[in-house]
């Protein structure tokens, strides 16, 4: 086997990841968390209930660490000056990454990627409880990755609020 890059490696499990990214716990987590599911509901509302819930979420949200990868890797990377090679069919506005994963090897190339993407990353930390918080916006048990699509809706002038630091009441 050849020798491992220990540099790059370390530079990775010590945390330095981009500076696109916010880290939230406590009552910070809390408050954003509820902010965004009611974003969901009044989304949802205007939108009206001609779909089912499940497909609706599937439409504003990439759910989980494979769906996530799949899109951010259909987007083109941003080049420095702002430009892209193509126009991709659906973009992240950011992703919400559950800090308790295990093993930590599952989600460690996001942070890279969504950084060549130009993409927000929120790192949501609740002592081994991230996944489940996540979870609980999407309907399901658990997910340790959502990434929410730029559609425009009133989920997207939440996380715009969230991402500009004028965290909704």
């Amino acid at each position: 086997m050849p020798p491992r890059n220990k540099a790059a490696k370390n530079n990775i499990q010590d945390g330095a990841l981009p500076q696109q990214q916010d880290c939230y716990e406590g009552e910070r987590l809390i408050h954003v968390l509820e902010s965004i599911r009611r974003g969901i509901e009044s989304a949802r509302a205007l939108a009206g209930n001609s779909l089912p819930e499940k497909v609706w979420l599937k439409q504003q949200f990439a759910i989980g660490v494979n769906d996530v990868t799949r899109v951010l890797e259909r987007m083109a990377a941003i080049i420095d000056d702002g430009t892209t090679a193509q126009s991709p069919f659906v973009r992240l506005q950011a992703i919400l990454l559950a800090a308790d994963c295990n093993p930590k090897w599952l989600t460690k190339h996001l942070p890279t990627l969504a950084k060549s993407r130009k993409v927000r990353l929120i790192i949501v930390k609740d002592d081994k409880k991230g996944s489940l918080r996540l979870g609980e916006l999407v309907k399901l048990k658990t997910a340790v990755a959502i990434g929410v699509k730029a559609r425009g809706s009133a989920i997207n002038q939440i996380m715009e609020e969230i991402l500009d630091g004028d965290e909704p009441n």
